[in-house]
């Protein structure tokens, strides 16, 4: 299996400059992230939204190594939420955030990252929209869920993302399925140990469902997050098993994967979400969608091959 050696080159400097040098990168990067600056983004957005699509917004950029970095991430979301705000689209473009971006890794990162994260939180509160914590490899989970639960204390809108392939993710699917709440649910994208995360395909497809579906029969807001077609068709099933409207959840999918997906089921009347990362630090982000999926790494190794 390719993921786990892809994964595993994603933390590499060595492969970062391959990869970063390599003169096809940058088209297919492209596919995944549309921009590198504010400027570069804000027509992505209104495009978006134009064709009644909703979007969280990541700025793209990882594995810091001083709080003057994590500042500077935390400076980088406060400009994206300005620059958001005379749009006036509310909900329909909040943020995720990784918080190893905002300095959870460093010395004292728990309260850093506390610390980093809460004025963007307030910040997107003051335009009407919200902040998801995304979730990153399981070491981190506690701290995240930590700081989830105390931004929720002020601003119960705050979401959070679970990962099915995770042991762990069953349990914490039936703690945060209750009112208020916004979970958004994946596979998972991260290297994880057999010790504490399923391997196959098919137990993190069952596991995914049986995670849905708590989510689903709770009392908080589930985000689908995934571009699988059966799953997407699961989840509707199981939304109307649990009685809930077309507007009592939504789905979330990737920029640059599955689009035409995306219009049809926004042109259906349900909530679609696009995940849209921008930046400069875009390596970690990009080889987790080649990981992901054989179909995004195919599509690199022919545009090295056509244009090699």
């Amino acid at each position: 299996m390719l993921g786990p050696v892809i994964l595993a080159a994603s933390r590499s400097d060595r492969m970062r400059r391959l990869v970063s040098a390599a003169p096809v990168t940058k088209q297919v990067v492209d596919r995944f992230i549309p921009g590198e600056t504010v400027d570069e983004i804000l027509p992505v957005i209104q495009g978006l939204t134009g064709n009644g699509l909703e979007l969280t917004m990541d700025v793209v950029g990882e594995d810091i190594t001083t709080p003057g970095q994590a500042s500077a991430a935390r400076d980088a979301y406060l400009e994206l939420v300005r620059r958001l705000a005379p749009l006036e689209l509310g909900t329909r473009a909040e943020m995720s955030v990784k918080l190893s971006m905002f300095g959870q890794a460093l010395p004292g990162g728990h309260e850093l990252a506390l610390a980093n994260v809460r004025p963007v939180v307030e910040a997107a509160a003051a335009i009407g929209t919200t902040v998801t914590l995304d979730a990153e490899d399981h070491t981190t989970l506690d701290s995240m869920f930590a700081i989830h639960e105390e931004l929720r204390k002020d601003f119960p809108q705050t979401g959070c993302v679970i990962q099915a392939y995770l042991f762990r993710t069953e349990a914490d699917a039936r703690r945060l399925a209750a009112d208020g709440s916004r979970v958004r649910l994946v596979k998972g994208a991260y290297k994880e140990p057999a010790e504490v995360a399923y391997q196959q395909k098919h137990e993190i497809d069952k596991a995914y469902v049986r995670v849905l579906r708590t989510l689903m029969e709770g009392e908080g807001y589930p985000m689908i997050g995934s571009h699988d077609p059966r799953l997407i068709s699961i989840a509707q099933e199981l939304a109307r098993g649990a009685g809930r409207k077309i507007d009592e959840y939504e789905f979330q999918m990737l920029y640059g994967i599955r689009g035409d997906e995306h219009l049809r089921l926004a042109a259906e009347g349900h909530r679609m979400r696009v995940y849209t990362a921008y930046g400069t630090d875009w390596y970690g982000y990009f080889m987790r969608r080649l990981a992901e999926k054989p179909a995004n790494l195919r599509f690199f190794l022919r545009s090295m091959v056509s244009k090699g």
